[in-house]
């Protein structure tokens, strides 16, 4: 079978770049403004959120063994 060395098929070297780059991507990391404020927003005030929503609404619903016309508000 006809073959172009070692690889069986011919790789894309604009992928090959990408795939360097994102194996490298944390030796070209830098904290900026932006930088900083994506991470507080995704590891602090995300989960933040979260939490305070499903601290307030423990227990105001009940979905279990209710019938038509019977409502899910239990406080």
């Amino acid at each position: 079978m006809a073959g172009h060395g070692n690889h069986p098929i011919a790789l894309d070297p604009a992928l090959q770049r990408y795939n360097q780059m994102w194996i490298n991507r944390h030796k070209y990391f830098r904290w900026t403004g932006r930088t900083a404020r994506i991470t507080f927003a995704y590891v602090v005030a995300f989960p933040a959120l979260i939490g305070y929503l499903a601290y307030t609404t423990d227990g105001k619903w009940d979905m279990r063994g209710k019938r038509r016309g019977d409502t899910i508000v239990e406080f």
